[in-house]
């Protein structure tokens, strides 16, 4: 891949932890122990600063996964080609990276699912994002907005689900409830492997039991 821009996005996993570094500068995780660390003074921050894993931690790594080819009546290799809403009609305000983006997040809970994990274990995410035609550089605000329907969408003090927007949609309730903030960064690139793809995703997930 060529690498044009980083964007920034560093966050992290699991529910609870506060800090945004140990306080102690000899201090390790327990060796089961999945450890994140949040930025002070939010109960719903959508990145964390890092996260630990102790060494007896096992760790699943997914390859990177874009959306699937689910509307058929879009030409081959188009953005449109990889929207899965019902009839391909875009929601309100969603963007064609906003669909992509749904659309991989639910082929990597598919993903995590038959390693015997879920969204919820993931400790660490890589996302790549392709400009869409005639843009002048790629679509973030679609990509977080699609991020938040899956990861980073309840209260850490109330443990309650955070209603989140779809497009240009009032916010409703997330697609899938999950206190997972893994450790992110996003990057926008030159060319995906797939044409037509605008969004491609990496995880590493944490077998926490």
């Amino acid at each position: 891949m060529k690498i044009r821009t980083i964007a920034l996005s560093a966050a992290v996993v699991l529910v609870l932890g506060t800090g945004t570094a140990a306080a102690n500068p000899t201090w390790s995780p327990r060796p089961q122990e999945v450890k994140p660390f949040l930025p002070a003074g939010t109960t719903n921050p959508a990145i964390a600063d890092g996260v630990a894993l102790g060494k007896q931690v096992a760790s699943y790594t997914a390859s990177g996964l874009g959306p699937a080819a689910a509307n058929t009546g879009a030409p081959a290799d188009s953005p449109e080609r990889y929207v899965d809403f019902p009839g391909a009609t875009l929601p309100p305000g969603v963007t064609i990276t906003e669909a992509q983006a749904l659309n991989v997040l639910k082929r990597i809970k598919a993903n995590l699912s038959a390693a015997g994990l879920g969204l919820a274990d993931v400790v660490s995410m890589r996302a790549y994002l392709e400009k869409p035609p005639g843009a002048d550089s790629a679509d973030f605000a679609g990509w977080n907005r699609a991020y938040r329907q899956f990861f980073a969408n309840t209260d850490l003090a109330t443990g309650q689900p955070v209603p989140v927007p779809l497009g240009t949609a009032p916010s409703a309730l997330p697609m899938e409830v999950n206190p997972a903030r893994p450790a992110r960064v996003t990057i926008e690139i030159a060319n995906l492997p797939v044409a037509g793809w605008l969004v491609e995703v990496e995880v590493v997930a944490a077998y926490k039991r």
